[in-house]
């Protein structure tokens, strides 16, 4: 049987040695707007300009409607992440824009908590959504996109094997305002070649054919 982020069993759930991934749940509300609001400095420099009622009970009602949409129709996964030892939420990670036919590709995005940068959780993270998107929903070619003074995610990028294809010029609006971005991928194949191995214990998800 097929679940969503509505129900209590998650659809896509991978697992780590540190780590667990599963969607967002109604119950993690409360561990998601405490972390939001403590990384609040740590994160809106990196982020779309958060709106008034950003961390709001009802706003994030609406962001469970819209990862289950995506996750029906097949165009984005997003996972939060939780530390094995505690069950503490760490940050979040989306496979979206997630393009079938000729292109078979998708697009990275994520944010760790401010109380749990710099402890490789997201590399962690990387390498278990990577194998995901290639091996289980078969896609080619990941892409991933970063503003150049964010050294943490150049850093990131570059250790889960992503290779720097170029600028994309005013491509996203950043808190207000239109910023540059640097253009990572990864092709199927190259993750074995270049990063550094994580141990993925298991993963359960809805089966993607091409």
């Amino acid at each position: 049987m097929i679940s969503f982020p509505f129900s209590k069993t998650p659809s896509v759930y991978l697992r780590g040695e540190r780590l667990s991934l599963r969607e967002p749940q109604w119950s993690d509300y409360r561990q998601w707007a405490n972390l939001r609001e403590k990384s609040r400095a740590f994160l809106t420099p990196w982020e779309p300009t958060w709106r008034d009622d950003e961390l709001e009970k009802s706003s994030f009602r609406l962001r469970l409607r819209h990862y289950s949409e995506e996750a029906r129709s097949g165009n984005a996964w997003s996972l939060f992440l939780f530390r094995k030892s505690d069950n503490i939420l760490l940050g979040g990670i989306t496979l979206g824009n997630i393009r079938r036919g000729v292109a078979q590709s998708g697009q990275i995005g994520y944010w760790c908590g401010a109380p749990h940068a710099g402890q490789g959780y997201m590399y962690d993270a990387l390498k278990l959504v990577i194998p995901f998107a290639f091996h289980e929903l078969r896609l080619h070619r990941l892409e991933a996109a970063c503003i150049p003074s964010n050294l943490r995610s150049v850093r990131l990028l570059e250790k889960a094997g992503f290779l720097r294809e170029g600028t994309l010029r005013s491509y996203l609006k950043i808190n207000g305002i239109w910023q540059d971005h640097l253009l990572y991928s990864l092709i199927e194949g190259e993750e074995q070649q270049r990063a550094q191995p994580v141990t993925m214990e298991n993963s359960f998800h809805k089966p993607v054919a091409r």
